[in-house]
């Protein structure tokens, strides 16, 4: 009986499972059946970053854009012929790195140049830069006693030397200028104005920071903006196209 007995509860067992296993696999099919159903017509997870901010450009990597400048009048000072076919309106700072950079390019490019190029320096001084604003008044203290010859070499001066104020007094001296008289127009602020009119004409050409080169055909009367430290072949490109 013993034997009876137990091969008859085996095979109940065995049946009992299999009932189990059926209906176990049955109740698998139909989950797995609706998450694929819902997963149906739903957008996959996008493996794209998110979007973040854009990044300021490097100086040097915007193209030419069109803009309208202000024309020359008696506050600017110009370097190379009058009678130029273009003008390079130069918005820079004397304290910005990357204007010391540019400002051997703008030399260059007056000396391939001579006859169609010309150059006008206008100030803007980033309010971040400690030395700017002083800087830009030292230039044009410079011009106050020796025009734009002393000008000139009172910019070179501060981009090729650095600035500072125990700087100016010196180079005021070595332009041979009174240097009583420079240390006065220094501590009154008296061309601060003219600064500022020089900033807002470049923020009304779209000027946003420095170097910007504001290339200007005295014929056309057309004017492009390039922004930032470009070498000298990308000037050259853009100038050659303008005067062909």
């Amino acid at each position: 009986m013993t034997l009876l007995f137990s091969s008859h509860h085996t095979m109940d067992s065995q049946h009992s499972n299999s009932i189990w296993f059926s209906i176990s696999m049955g109740l698998l099919g139909v989950i797995v059946g609706y998450g694929l159903s819902m997963a149906v017509g739903k957008p996959a997870a996008s493996t794209t970053p998110p979007p973040t901010a854009a990044q300021p450009n490097d100086p040097g990597e915007d193209q030419p854009t069109v803009v309208t400048v202000k024309a020359v009048d008696e506050t600017d000072h110009i370097r190379g012929s009058k009678d130029a076919k273009l003008t390079l309106f130069v918005y820079s700072d004397f304290e910005c790195p990357y204007c010391s950079r540019h400002h051997p390019t703008l030399k260059q490019l007056l000396q391939a140049y001579p006859d169609d190029v010309n150059m006008v320096f206008r100030h803007f001084p980033l309010s971040f830069h400690s030395n700017a604003q002083k800087a830009s008044e030292a230039a044009e203290c410079a011009a106050e006693q020796g025009g734009d010859d002393a000008f000139w070499q009172m910019h070179d001066m501060l981009f090729e030397k650095g600035v500072g104020a125990d700087k100016y007094s010196g180079y005021a001296k070595d332009l041979k200028l009174n240097v009583t008289k420079f240390d006065d127009c220094l501590s009154s602020g008296r061309t601060a104005e003219g600064i500022k009119a020089d900033e807002e004409s470049g923020t009304q050409a779209g000027v946003r920071g420095t170097p910007a080169t504001i290339i200007y055909s005295n014929e056309t009367k057309e004017a492009q903006l390039i922004s930032g430290a470009l070498p000298l072949a990308n000037f050259k490109t853009t100038i050659d196209g303008i005067l062909k």
